[in-house]
């Protein structure tokens, strides 16, 4: 595995950290580590700015999916400081999993996400 292997797979490791944080302090703490101070996360359903925000968006897809934990689907994809991921989002209870997607994100020097484009590939009617 090569060293922007390792970079990658690294960030994509922290980013689902920040996406199962549940309680406030742990993540706002797991943004900080996944994402630059001026990151970004777009996808279909958002455009958010900065670690506030951000923790404010993840904050949400809890409230709107209690009891559902971010797993990654396959490999971490990656090359220079681009990587693709895909993703599903699993309920704890019965291990369904009504939502899937993937990412792409792009890393600053120091290897946090300077921005996340999202694409969801399923989801529930009326989500």
């Amino acid at each position: 595995m090569s060293a922007n292997t390792d970079r990658h797979e690294n960030a994509v490791a922290r980013y689902f950290e920040a996406w199962n944080a549940s309680e406030p302090e742990a993540l706002a703490k797991a943004v900080a580590a996944a994402w630059s101070v001026e990151g970004t996360y777009t996808d279909p359903l958002a455009a958010v700015t900065g670690h506030t925000e951000i923790a404010e968006l993840i904050a949400g897809a809890h409230a709107q999916f209690p009891g559902f934990v971010f797993r990654p689907l396959g490999a971490v994809d990656g090359h220079h400081d681009t990587a693709r991921f895909a993703w599903e989002l699993v309920s704890g209870a019965d291990n369904s999993a009504p939502v899937a997607g993937f990412d792409v994100i792009t890393l600053d020097e120091d290897g946090r996400i300077r921005s996340v484009l999202g694409f969801l590939d399923r989801m529930p009617a009326g989500a």
